[in-house]
């Protein structure tokens, strides 16, 4: 590379030139190996003296030839050598510094005699550059240690910016009137009256009249079948019946061991948790479902309204949970952590908690346990628990189960259980199906002690926006896919087509199956004879293959519906593993037996999709 050349009178070099480095006493010029450079002072550190000590030395003799404290750091003196002068003649007689090169020397020993000495400020100065306002989180801490956040550049002086502003509070406690003494509540297994559904109706408490697990032991995911009793449902004017295909909601309750957890992390006095307050909001739906938006005066206890209306593990947590639990941390390092996640700063580490498993807020509140949010606030920033919403297995009207002479009608739904990994080393279940199960194994316990069986299922009946319900209605050929427990509305839908002769052998059953003998739901149960559905059941027992291969292998199948006059195809299960697979899966079909490219084979599906043949309902 050429080196540029300038001027004699020491001008600058100009942008986009290159200026040859020198050589000096210290540069290795014949070495390509990077080393740190001999020759060059250091700097050690005697109580609050800074002395230049050749790095050769050993026993670091100082340049001032003073150890006292009290000996002030001189310049250099006429009498050192040129080499170590730190000060040059200029031709005017005056001094001019000239650069130097030192090393800081780290040892253990310097940096405690530095920090001894807090008062000066060269110590001061020294302090503010090493890594002692670094953040510590609480010492072990399960909880905070499994949100594994990063915070190796995070320090007391951090500066955050864009701090999530403290919540608004909406709700607050004040003492029951006395008019509410002699109130009576609702029973415990029911939600409180106000948790509406859709106005004006309210939630059914259903009976629950038989249950049992339709999963083997062994199975990968426990799945459970419910009979619920509605037939005493309240009649509702313009509202459509169960229909096949249809859904219902199930209001589920926390776990009394999480509220009970909950409670005791937020420091509220047992006395206090289920005594009557009257609890007032000012704007929102909340504690109801789908509400108006206003404000509202209920009366409750502190536990009803953490059981059953506010939820408490599914969501992950936001930005302004985290800044009012900083507002109310007594701990300066968990509040400086609980700042950082709410603040720009933050961003990566807030981004991670939010897309890994779900933290609950018994978690969050073990994890900062010097946090103690005021319910009522915290109340303002929770999410409000939902209902969980599920198809009906079965064709609603033709089930019927006598109960001695007398008819009960019945609806059927299966729930599979989720569940995920829990920050104490074991697993967690969802609200809805964890809620569902502990019915069902209560119900199953009752029954085999030969107990009278009492329990009910908190629910009312779907708006009937479900796909499957509003597509169903057809006489053409229809081809059903799904996997898990995506294939129990489908046992609905083969009970009513096989009813009519004029559907019969026209409905086929593509079942993702794990385990034939474990996973395969409703075996024998389909309401007909089973050689009159074309079913192919697809396990993976020994082959390792999914429902989406078999949807390749029947290609021809696809075809022929997706083709025949008013033939649809039907798609249940879950969407991120299963639903993709199997999209991709039909828009490998179209290709090969359309002839089409990848765009104009999803644009075929797209179209199928508009005109109603093509029917995905996944989550």
């Amino acid at each position: 590379m050429p080196s540029a050349t300038y001027a004699s009178t020491g001008s600058r070099p100009r942008r986009g030139t290159y200026q040859e480095i020198p050589v000096s006493s210290t540069s290795h010029p014949d070495n390509p190996i990077p080393e740190e450079p001999r020759g060059v002072r250091s700097l050690s550190v005697t109580d609050t003296t800074f002395n230049v000590i050749s790095s050769g030395s050993s026993q670091g003799t100082t340049s001032s030839g003073s150890n006292s404290p009290n000996t002030p750091l001189t310049p250099p003196t006429e009498s050192q050598s040129e080499e170590e002068n730190v000060e040059e003649k200029v031709d005017d007689g005056r001094q001019r510094r000239r650069a130097s090169t030192v090393l800081i020397s780290q040892n253990a020993d310097d940096m405690r005699r530095v920090l001894e000495n807090v008062g000066t400020a060269g110590t001061q100065k020294l302090q503010s550059l090493c890594c002692f306002n670094s953040i510590v989180g609480p010492v072990g801490n399960k909880a905070f240690d499994s949100l594994k956040l990063n915070l190796n550049l995070l320090t007391m002086d951090s500066k955050l910016s864009n701090i999530a502003p403290l919540p608004e509070k909406t709700v607050s406690f004040k003492p029951a009137p006395a008019s509410a003494v002699e109130m009576a509540f609702g029973p415990a297994d029911h939600p409180p009256e106000f948790v509406q559904p859709h106005p004006p109706y309210q939630v059914y408490r259903a009976p629950l009249f038989h249950t049992r697990e339709l999963t083997g032991p062994g199975a990968e995911k426990r799945t459970y079948h419910f009979d619920i009793d509605v037939t005493d449902y309240p009649a509702e004017s313009g509202m459509v019946d169960f229909v096949v295909g249809g859904a219902i909601g199930v209001c589920p309750k926390n776990k009394d061991s999480e509220v009970e957890e909950v409670l005791n992390l937020l420091g509220v006095p047992k006395s206090m948790r289920d005594k009557k307050v009257l609890m007032r909001t000012t704007k929102g739906r909340w504690p109801t479902i789908w509400g108006d938006d206003k404000p509202r005066e209920l009366i409750t206890t502190r536990r009803e309204v953490l059981s059953w209306c506010s939820d408490i593990q599914s969501y992950p947590p936001t930005k302004p949970l985290f800044r009012l639990l900083a507002e109310y941390t007594s701990e300066p390092n968990e509040k400086k952590i609980l700042e950082y996640l709410s603040s720009a700063q933050g961003q990566g580490a807030f981004c991670d908690i939010r897309t890994s498993s779900f933290v609950s807020l018994t978690q969050l509140l073990t994890a900062f346990p010097s946090s103690q949010p005021p319910l009522d606030h915290l109340l303002s920033v929770l999410n409000t628990l939902m209902p969980r919403f599920y198809s009906l297995s079965q064709d609603p009207q033709i089930s019927c189960q006598y109960k001695g002479t007398e008819c009960r009608r019945l609806i059927e739904i299966a729930v599979t259980v989720a569940e995920s990994d829990d920050w104490r080393g074991g697993t967690r279940t969802g609200v809805g199906s964890g809620y569902l199960e502990s019915l069902a194994r209560r119900a199953i316990a009752a029954e085999a002690a030969g107990e009278k069986l009492d329990l009910h299922v908190p629910m009312f009946r779907g708006l009937m926006a479900n796909p499957l319900a509003k597509r169903f209605a057809s006489d053409g050929p229809m081809l059903l896919i799904g996997a898990g427990v995506g294939i129990a509305p489908f046992r609905g839908f083969v009970q009513r087509r096989l009813q009519s002769a004029n559907c019969a052998n026209k409905v086929w059953v593509l079942q993702g199956v794990r385990d034939s003998l474990l996973d395969e739901l409703y075996s024998g149960e389909w309401g007909v004879h089973e050689d009159k559905v074309r079913t192919v059941v697809q396990s993976r027992r020994g082959e390792s293959r999914y429902v989406q291969e078999e949807v390749r292998h029947q290609a021809d199948l696809v075809w022929f519906v997706i083709n025949s006059l008013d033939g649809r195809v039907f798609v249940c299960g879950s969407g991120k593993g299963m639903g993709e697979g199997v999209e991709a899966a039909l828009i490998e079909v179209a290709m090969a037996k359309g002839n089409l490219n990848a765009q104009e084979a999803d644009m075929f599906w797209q179209r199928k999709k508009e005109a109603g043949q093509y029917i995905a309902e996944t989550w």
